[in-house]
């Protein structure tokens, strides 16, 4: 089986730049972002121009006889009255500790989060969907605590969205209920501010899944799930979505086309080659942002935070 760095160096030896990005935590470590996209070799990327709404459009209610919820266009003053929930993590969860800035894990997507917000210099960048080839890649790991590093910059406002409406966990890593959320607010059960909880004490909103449905894909190629794309940049600096795995369901690849850009989340020692290649086959390297490696060993990478962090000034 071969590895995900025999991928990156055939990918080096094609042109393509592979700048390296520490260690994360110790379960599933590594971040290596890469930032080139449609195969430029530059580093840079072009705007696909899909996420790039001005806010000022308006969401109708969804079909299905249901009139109790009209989408008017998102701005900030929609925030003001979204649930406040308190930052309470689940065991076992994996996210980044706010308290603790110096932590070397911070530290990495404090990293992936430099290298994002230059990609938003060079064009239109507010939402972005982070996807991997396979289940168990850690795509939901790299969303979160991406989302988590950007929202500790001043006066940004992060929407993190659970768009895996076939396997949804965020809920259950910050410890909220499911529902209302985005199936909801797309169905026209609940307003867009009912579907949200922001995070107290720091300027990030949370998405869920909201109820279970049979049909995501459908719901998810709704004209309501189009236009909400379009206005989040009038509420939102930064928009991250988590969604199923590419290669199992055709839902990454429809958000895909929808969003500003795309970040892949493959697994040192368990993403084959085949897979990546299906993966970005898949994307038509559509708005691919970079690639985040995921699961290299913490001991190789953590020996110069150790140093840096343990002398004395």
């Amino acid at each position: 089986m071969s590895r995900v760095h025999d991928a990156l160096r055939r990918a080096e030896s094609q042109g393509l730049p592979v700048e390296p990005v520490p260690a994360a935590f110790t379960e599933a470590p590594a971040r290596d972002f890469r930032g080139s996209r449609n195969g430029n070799g530059n580093g840079n990327s072009h705007s696909s121009g899909h996420g790039s709404g001005n806010g000022n459009g308006s969401a109708k209610a969804a079909g299905h006889g249901r009139s109790a919820a009209h989408r008017n266009p998102l701005g900030p003053e929609m925030l003001e009255d979204v649930q406040v929930v308190p930052f309470q993590p689940a065991l076992e969860s994996h996210l980044l500790d706010l308290e603790n800035s110096p932590e070397s894990p911070g530290e990495e997507f404090r990293t992936l989060r430099t290298r994002v917000n230059h990609l938003g210099t060079l064009q239109p960048l507010h939402t972005i969907i982070v996807t991997s080839p396979s289940p168990a890649e850690g795509k939901t790991f790299t969303a979160v605590n991406l989302a988590l590093a950007e929202s500790q910059l001043s006066e940004n406002l992060v929407l993190l969205g659970d768009f895996d409406l076939r396997r949804p966990i965020v809920h259950n890593l910050f410890q909220i209920e499911r529902s209302p959320g985005l199936s909801d607010f797309l169905t026209g059960e609940c307003t867009f501010t009912q579907a949200l909880r922001k995070v107290e004490g720091t300027s990030l909103y949370l998405l869920p899944a909201g109820s279970a449905v049979k049909n995501p894909l459908e719901l998810l190629n709704m004209r309501q799930a189009k236009r909400l794309f379009e206005d989040l940049p009038g509420c939102f600096n930064w928009a991250i979505f988590d969604t199923p795995p590419l290669l199992f369901s055709a839902d990454a690849n429809l958000l895909a086309t929808l969003a500003d850009g795309t970040v892949l989340v493959v697994k040192i020692g368990s993403t084959t080659f085949d897979n990546v290649t299906r993966a970005m086959q898949s994307l038509c390297e559509n708005n691919v942002l970079g690639i985040v490696a995921n699961g290299a060993r913490a001991s190789e990478l953590y020996s110069k935070y150790t140093y840096y962090y343990s002398k004395a000034d």
